[in-house]
């Protein structure tokens, strides 16, 4: 059943959970018996003198009947009330009677507290392991996922869907053990006091019960709507912050302004439906709840009223107030089941990443490639990036990356380049054909083996909000601080890092903002340096940079490469004229290989494109 589907998270958590039901049962107990001490304290106001209690204490304390409970409560009650005003007076009655009731609701509160103090780690531990789970999907899916995902809307999937769980994880507890026990204590108490009037009560309740469910279903409807708006708010403001150069530059603030306005007012407007439908659910159900009470209070007048006298005032007083208590529980459970319906389609915008099916995977007992000893190969490989592309990316590659040599791969924008570089991470796996380190297939060796052979040095170099120093040491436990210097004073940047407010422990801001183009590229050589992978993979690494910037970089690459395996994707065909090998791919095809001095001798694309950069 859907409307309780966010019990499975509360997994490892039963102790609490268990918990929060005893408290809340016995919460539940010491509300009734707060509430059946009302006919004995109105009785011994009222009606009944001391005769009466000489005649209850002649009799003996009475049987105890589980089917008659409420009705064995009241005869105990009254029974040692009754040898206490033999003994002591009413005056000492009373305030025993008084006495008794505020122990009743302080021990009925305290349960209460003890509830809630024991749900407190199963919503906040729920919500902590969901975002746990979210973020380690994240980072384990293929980066294909993310082409057809907003990172707005992730983002807003794994804030405010995930609260949305834990709301409805409370409301579900109180669902289903505090309040319609308390509503089952109340019925049960209203039957043993006249069953004749809580006929009436449970052919009515289910008209408010009914109500409910409507609101419900049409609340799912909207709160759907609405996270999906909200992740177009989340994006809107993820590109917003990305983007405000570019903004800035091409004075795009109003364009900007107006479009999150409008996503803006579409969330608002459905946000106030919700609102509404919620807000409308809790008083349309106390009307009718009271309406049905006041029916009851009617007839049960005529009774106290009629010739017969059936029911006695002081039992129909009582009845009116334990009825009466069945409103708050009604009013919560409409609640309660408004916030689940929110939840569950939280949980099914959730399970659309926990769900998502992972294309990167490992086969059982895979091989652990620990060293790198021969070469690289593309055997006939082919690769789209949706399955079924009558374009492929790449198409039939054939391609030996021998150990300890340099490859360059170059063409037009969208030859395929990156790709067959992502490939060898094993960031996507091939449609056709295999690729192999020194024979292995990296289908069949573990992915961190296959990662931990690999350093990569991208265009765009990526810097997290953190120190320079963790920026280098990413991914690597237990470095020392000389050896980051090191991979530092190799990649040329420890001069510039050293004038720098804290020097290695100087944060560098979101994505590095706070460096140069230059000083953040150095700083991502320096995290390969240190990281002293055997196969380095760099992606046109100076392709951003101005001369003087370019110049430094490339001798820290210089530095870099020496001794590794080496794949260069270059747009500037000067920076690999040393390349062992130069791979011209167009279409996803290799076309030309060779030698600087080979491809230029052959005339053909290569040569094109060496021309056209080298024409002044």
């Amino acid at each position: 059943m859907k409307l309780f589907a966010v019990f499975k998270y509360i997994k490892g958590y039963w102790n609490h959970a268990w918990m929060n039901i005893i408290c809340n049962v016995l919460f539940s107990v010491f509300s009734l018996f707060s509430l059946v001490l009302v006919k004995p304290f109105l009785d011994l106001l009222f009606l009944h003198d001391e005769a009466y209690y000489n005649e209850v204490l002649q009799k003996g304390p009475p049987a105890f009947t589980f089917h008659a409970f409420t009705a064995w409560l009241n005869d105990a009650f009254t029974y040692h009330l009754s040898g206490l005003i033999s003994n002591h007076g009413k005056l000492s009655a009373l305030l025993f009677i008084c006495i008794v009731i505020v122990l009743l609701t302080f021990f009925k509160n305290l349960f209460r507290y003890m509830a809630m103090f024991a749900l407190a780690p199963i919503r906040n531990g729920v919500v902590r392991d969901l975002r746990n789970r979210l973020m380690d999907k994240v980072l384990h899916l293929q980066l294909s996922y993310f082409s057809n995902e907003k990172k707005g809307d992730i983002m807003s999937r794994i804030t405010s869907d995930v609260s949305e769980i834990e709301w409805s994880i409370m409301q579900s507890l109180e669902l289903i053990f505090r309040e319609p026990l308390l509503i089952i204590i109340s019925l049960a108490a209203l039957i043993m006091i006249s069953p004749y009037l809580t006929l009436y009560v449970f052919l009515l309740l289910p008209v408010a019960g009914l109500l409910v469910a409507l609101i419900g279903k049409s609340l799912k409807r909207n709160a759907t709507k609405g996270k999906e708006v909200l992740g177009k708010l989340f994006i809107a403001m993820e590109e917003t912050l990305s983007g405000l150069k570019i903004i800035k530059a091409f004075t795009g603030e109003r364009f900007v302004s107006d479009k999150f306005k409008s996503i803006n007012e579409e969330y608002t407007k459905i946000s106030v439906r919700i609102y509404r439908k919620t807000d409308l659910s809790s008083p349309l159900t106390e009307v009718i709840v009271t309406a049905i009470l006041m029916l009851i209070m009617f007839i049960g007048g005529r009774m106290v009223m009629g010739a017969d006298s059936s029911l006695s005032a002081s039992s129909f007083i009582t009845y009116i107030i334990v009825a009466s208590q069945i409103i708050p529980p009604v009013k919560q459970i409409t609640q309660a089941y408004n916030s689940i319906q929110k939840g569950v389609a939280s949980e099914e915008r959730i399970n659309k990443i926990l769900h998502a099916k992972n294309t990167i995977t490992e086969i059982n007992n895979p091989t652990e490639i620990k060293s790198f000893s021969h070469k690289i190969e593309f055997r006939d490989v082919s690769f789209a990036y949706n399955r079924g592309d009558a374009g492929h990316v790449l198409q039939h590659v054939n391609l030996i990356i021998p150990k300890g040599k340099t490859i360059a791969l170059v063409g037009q924008s969208g030859s395929g380049k990156t790709t067959l570089t992502d490939m060898i991470a094993r960031f996507y796996d091939c449609d056709e054909g295999a690729i192999l380190f020194d024979d292995v297939n990296i289908k069949n060796a573990s992915l961190k083996s296959v990662r931990n052979l690999l350093g990569m040095v991208s265009q765009e170099p990526i810097l997290f909000n953190d120190t320079v120093f963790n920026n280098i040491a990413f991914g690597l436990e237990n470095i020392s601080e000389k050896d980051v210097m090191e991979a530092a004073r190799i990649a040329n940047a420890h001069d510039f890092i050293m004038q720098m407010p804290e020097g290695y422990q100087t944060n560098v801001g979101d994505r590095g903002t706070k460096l140069s183009g230059g000083q953040r590229q150095r700083i991502s050589i320096a995290r390969a340096v240190l990281k002293n992978p055997p196969i380095l993979i760099l992606d046109e690494a100076t392709s951003a940079l101005d001369s003087e910037n370019e110049r430094m970089v490339q001798d820290a690459l210089q530095k870099l490469m020496q001794n590794r395996t080496t794949v260069v994707i270059a747009h500037r065909l000067s920076t690999i004229v040393h390349a062992d090998e130069i791979v011209v791919l167009d279409k996803g095809r290799i076309i030309e290989r060779g030698t600087h001095k080979e491809l230029l001798a052959l005339a053909g694309t290569y040569l094109k494109l060496y021309e056209m950069q080298t024409i002044k």
